[in-house]
């Protein structure tokens, strides 16, 4: 019963909400909140601040569910392990990816389901942080992520691709005739740029900073499929990984820009977690990587 009630926990805190969780572990919400009621019996302590609605967790309650994501992390290690003696490798794999290095999940992938069809994946779009936050608490498997630029904790890490940038604008612009710019030229137009909470508007803004200017961001996502639309569009430039342009068709009637003076790139990566055990699916994954060339 101790590892449903966990479960329950864990969604309750993700999801912020008693229908939500209940939903998310295909339950109903009063089986959900009787689970989380016996569970603080048991344990003597509250662990659901109460009112009319989730508001969040006791003191008591999150020394709960940090040793509940722990101990459901060592109960799925154990699953996983079981399963491969009996069936052959199966279970679920949980990537998270930063947005500008998301072309780059299907290369790992696609070899990981060939040799072990019995595996799925869950991919999420997430910050270079919530990536960190993830494999900390046990709700990440891998990540791919920047290894250079800022400095990352607890995990070991495999380097995958050289990211570069690049000036995305319309043919018919001023510079569409342009094969390069500089970023102190770049630094006058009407620019749409990654949200700042991104490791990736935190590196081009350093950038900016080096040469002594500051980017006109007069749009700003966090998605790349608006970063590369908004280019398409008269008056604006984009600047964008490299790989989304190789991995993907350019924009209609744009173009890419090489951006110089400096030319800059970084490393980007899959790290898992260093604790020990590790989940075999993500050791297995990061050995894995060692085989599969990324030529972007």
């Amino acid at each position: 019963m101790l590892i449903r009630q966990f479960t329950y926990l864990v969604a309750l805190a993700k999801e912020r909400h008693f229908g939500r969780a209940a939903a998310a572990c295909n339950i109903s919400q009063p089986s959900l909140s009787a689970a989380i009621k016996q569970l603080e019996e048991e344990l003597g302590v509250p662990i659901v601040e109460r009112g009319h609605r989730y508001t969040g967790l006791t003191a008591e309650g999150e020394q709960i569910l940090s040793t509940a994501k722990r101990v459901l992390h060592e109960t799925e290690i154990m699953r996983q392990m079981l399963s491969g003696f009996r069936d052959g490798l199966g279970g679920k794999l949980r990537i998270g990816a930063i947005p500008t290095a998301l072309t780059l999940v299907p290369d790992l992938t696609a070899e990981f389901s060939a040799r072990y069809p019995g595996v799925t994946f869950e991919i999420s779009s997430l910050t270079s942080e919530e990536i960190q936050q993830r494999i900390d608490d046990f709700t990440l498997d891998a990540g791919i992520t920047y290894l250079d630029n800022e400095p990352l904790q607890r995990v070991i890490a495999k380097p995958m691709h050289r990211q570069t940038f690049r000036l995305l604008v319309r043919k018919d612009s001023h510079l569409g005739a342009c094969t390069e710019i500089s970023w102190k030229e770049a630094a006058d137009l009407n620019l749409c740029l990654l949200t700042p909470n991104m490791q990736n508007r935190r590196i081009i803004d350093g950038v900016f900073r080096t040469i002594g200017r500051a980017p006109k961001a007069v749009v700003e996502t966090n998605s790349i499929l608006i970063l590369c639309a908004h280019a398409t569009m008269a008056g604006f430039a984009s600047i964008v990984p490299s790989q989304i342009i190789q991995s993907f068709a350019m924009p209609a009637n744009t173009v890419a820009i090489d951006l110089v003076k400096p030319m800059i790139s970084r490393s980007i990566g899959l790290i898992i977690s260093d604790r020990q055990p590790s989940r075999p699916l993500a050791q297995i994954l990061f050995d894995m990587t060692r085989s599969i060339e990324m030529e972007r």
